[in-house]
């Protein structure tokens, strides 16, 4: 048994955990150590299909200290005219670089990948199966609590007969060349894409650009979803209109709606959601983000979409759903987009004692989420001071979550306010976006000075109303 001792021991390599040990080693002198699963930096986009995209401006995620992109806007594809998505590949060969470049060379970073962490600050090679004790002489940092499952290591919850093709969205790039060295095994000609979520969505985007004919696609919905719109989050100051402007909208929202159905419709007259189909109302909203591109793109769906229920069994030209069965061309191959990015799971305390475990602190950024809560671990003494400055907003997983995330998301807002020294690194951090929007507004300018004055108007009377929403869901649903 190998034995080593650090300050920090960070479980994941992933989004959390390198943005929490970027911050840690700007803000403290503290020796970090990282142990995963993965050979190599960047945790679940190891395993990302080859064609996701971020869902928000690359300006939002990554690490404190270094960009991620370039700034630009992107002039092609579906997302022309927005701020740019990197790619899954050049989010690995980021997190690769913040490891190589930033922190491996520090001095004080260890990092052990292809390792299990056992428990009690004991991890395994998962190539030698040799052991290392690590004595850890502050904190054990669980920056895995959020991990999301993705479709290419997921197991279905539904049963596959014999003969029935099955894939995740990972192959399609390589279908060709995959089936075509098959003996005998024909190339498709009819896809089902199961599932509901933003990893259906792309794929039914890709399937389109690829070339496949809306008649060849089968979608089978489950629930329909409220969307944000892209446009809305755009960080660049010739977008303050859509993005601060409607930060203020939503709060008038949060303000005047009187039911859950009334919120969302009111998000949605003012333009920060969408939805897919005007004769569906979305019974789901998991904060998934889309260009009004991919909206039209997956409108030429519309006559394609199966509404009845989750897959149970898949047999050869034959769905089993919730609702009854569905007949498809025998030739179809079946694409798994039933991982769910966003598994309903407790919040809890972040800080712990000895132990952090890293969760939203502003919906829905993970990265800065991460960097902040290392920001208060070094600068803050109790541990009730720093849950009182970091608490855990819920995800929403049914409709009637989202005010009690919201209420909980602007009251550490709130905090972070009354704290001059965290405010100013906030305004400071690359990760906050819409912070450096409203800051930098002149004095002078009275159209943005109105705007911002709506916002906080609004801000204060949502704080007012959202307990008597949280309240009313419970009647509604």
């Amino acid at each position: 048994m190998n034995t080593l001792e650090t300050d920090y021991l960070i479980i994941g390599s992933g989004t959390a955990g390198l943005a929490f040990a970027d911050t840690l080693l700007a803000e403290s002198e503290a020796h970090i150590t990282i142990v995963d699963r993965h050979g190599k930096p960047g945790g679940h986009w190891n395993d990302a299909y080859p064609f996701v995209t971020l869902h928000q401006p690359s300006a939002f995620y990554g690490v404190n200290s270094m960009p991620l992109g370039s700034g630009r806007k992107d002039t092609v594809g579906l997302n022309a005219g927005l701020m740019e998505l990197a790619s899954g590949a050049e989010v690995t060969g980021y997190f690769n670089q913040v490891m190589n470049h930033r922190l491996l060379p520090s001095g004080r970073v260890s990092y052990h990948p292809l390792c299990n962490h056992l428990g009690g600050g004991r991890f395994e090679s998962l190539l030698s199966g040799v052991t290392t004790d690590v004595k850890v002489r502050h904190k054990l940092v669980d920056a895995t609590y959020f991990s999301p499952p993705v479709p290419s290591t997921h197991q279905p919850r539904f049963s596959i007969a014999p003969g029935v093709r099955v894939v995740p969205p990972n192959v399609l790039p390589s279908l060709g060349a995959r089936l075509g060295s098959e003996p005998n095994t024909p190339l498709p000609r009819h896809f089902v894409v199961l599932g509901a979520g933003k990893t259906a969505m792309d794929t039914c985007v890709w399937l389109l650009q690829s070339g496949v004919s809306p008649q060849a696609i089968t979608w089978v919905v489950p629930r329909d979803s409220w969307l944000i719109n892209r446009v809305t989050t755009q960080s660049s100051p010739e977008f303050f209109n859509e993005a601060i402007g409607n930060q203020a909208h939503q709060m008038q929202a949060l303000a005047e709606a009187t039911s859950i159905s009334d919120l969302y419709l009111r998000l949605e007259a003012c333009g920060m959601l969408t939805r897919l189909f005007a004769d569906h109302t979305p019974s789901m909203f998991h904060l998934a983000t889309v260009a009004p591109g991919e909206v039209e793109m997956l409108r030429r769906l519309a006559g394609r979409v199966v509404r009845q229920g989750r897959v149970q069994a898949l047999e050869p030209a034959r769905m089993q759903l919730d609702q009854g069965s569905v007949d498809v061309p025998s030739d179809s191959l079946f694409i798994d987009c039933t991982a769910s990015a966003v598994e309903p799971r407790p919040v809890m305390p972040i800080f712990q004692g000895d132990k952090i475990v890293l969760q939203m602190v502003r919906l829905p950024q993970p990265a800065f989420s991460a960097a902040l809560i290392a920001y208060v671990e070094s600068h803050y003494d109790t541990d009730k001071q720093k849950n009182g400055l970091c608490a855990s907003v819920p995800f929403p997983h049914q409709l009637q979550d989202y005010p009690k995330s919201m209420m909980v998301n602007m009251w550490n807002q709130f905090q972070w306010g009354q704290d001059k020294t965290l405010r100013q690194w906030i305004r400071d951090s690359r990760l906050d976006g819409f912070g450096k929007l409203m800051s930098g507004v002149d004095r002078d300018d009275a159209e943005k000075q109105a705007i911002l004055l709506h916002f906080k108007q609004q801000a204060a009377a949502a704080m007012a109303n959202l307990p008597k929403l949280i309240a009313s869901a419970s009647d509604e649903v």
